[in-house]
């Protein structure tokens, strides 16, 4: 059980968070990731406790081409009350056009990448790519804060390398430059998701900057995002993989930073909330795309269950909703 003094303490660090003009409710969001932060999975997400969810990263040249792909991209959730976008580019004019058109969707804040590892994200001179060039990603800032919407942040990394680290300097030019906020995924381009992030890093960012400072970076169960407010003094705490399968992980840490125990859901709660996801996923995508897609989610789902392994050998075969029914009453014997 917490202690009263816990009780008190930590009652505190669940909070809204004001970035420029926008006021979030709260201060748990779900990361940009390809191929996972679609409408669907940002939906169940919402309704389990994420304060902001950000799309995948838009490219802002295929924005300006009208590309369907990116339409899809750009879906606000069913659950959404408010979302972000994130866009990529390495030409602040594109850029800042691509914001200008982002303007019917209504974002509460659009979001510049400036840290994806991805070689042809790199090649293309965005991303990553951006850190070995403050001046050019300030330059970005600037263009797409006089187009966009809404306020304008920044996700960045520590660096290119370990001998390039500058992500003080990275987050001074983007501030500079008119940024409202900045997340920084504590770890370089070349570690890309392995190793450890450098949370003593997300605290330095946050006495540099006046700005509000998200952290990014191996928060995987609830009580980490508890530990990287208190460690850091981070504003906010982007989770990414800790999600994956996962989309309860906000309502539990909200719990943990509220002075609660966070509780597990029951079998029974995850296959519920799965079974949701699959539903509007069919819905956004169409029952073919989004069945195909869902394996991967499936698989997320599933891991640490009793019978996953049987599970998920089930659900990689599954093309319909009625194969997928079938997983699911597998699941439910099996708890």
């Amino acid at each position: 059980m917490y202690s009263e003094e816990y009780d008190i303490l930590s009652a505190s660090l669940y909070r809204p968070v004001t970035v420029g003009s926008a006021v979030l409710p709260g201060n748990l969001f779900l990361a940009p990731v390809a191929g996972y932060s679609d409408a669907a999975f940002r939906s169940v997400c919402a309704e389990n406790g994420c304060d902001l969810a950000y799309t995948e990263m838009v490219s802002s040249e295929a924005l300006i081409r009208g590309h369907r792909a990116t339409r899809t991209l750009l879906q606000r959730g069913e659950s959404e009350k408010l979302y972000a976008v994130q866009i990529f580019g390495s030409d602040p004019r594109s850029m800042a056009r691509a914001a200008e058109l982002l303007e019917p969707y209504r974002p509460a804040l659009v979001d510049i990448n400036c840290g994806c590892p991805v070689p042809k994200i790199v090649r293309a001179g965005a991303g990553s790519a951006l850190l070995r060039d403050p001046a050019l990603l300030g330059e970005i800032v600037r263009a797409v804060r006089e187009s966009a919407p809404a306020p304008v942040t920044v996700k960045i990394r520590l660096g290119w390398d370990e001998g390039s680290v500058n992500y003080l300097e990275t987050a001074a030019a983007a501030v500079e430059a008119g940024a409202s906020a900045v997340t920084l995924h504590a770890r370089t381009r070349a570690q890309g998701y392995s190793g450890t992030a450098d949370w003593p890093a997300l605290a330095r960012l946050k006495a540099s900057v006046r700005v509000p400072v998200f952290g990014s970076g191996d928060v995987f169960r609830p009580r980490d995002a508890r530990r990287m407010i208190e460690e850091t003094g981070v504003d906010g705490v982007m989770i990414a993989r800790g999600a994956m399968g996962k989309p309860f992980i906000f309502r539990q840490a909200r719990a943990v930073l509220e002075g609660r125990e966070p509780g597990d859901p029951t079998p029974g709660e995850r296959a519920a909330v799965a079974r949701r996801h699959l539903a509007l996923a069919v819905g956004y995508l169409g029952e073919r795309t989004a069945c195909v897609e869902f394996r991967k989610q499936m698989c997320a789902y599933t891991k640490g269950v009793r019978g996953g392994a049987e599970l998920r050998a089930a659900a990689v075969k599954c093309s319909n909703q009625e194969e997928y029914e079938g997983v699911f009453r597998l699941w439910d014997s099996l708890s």
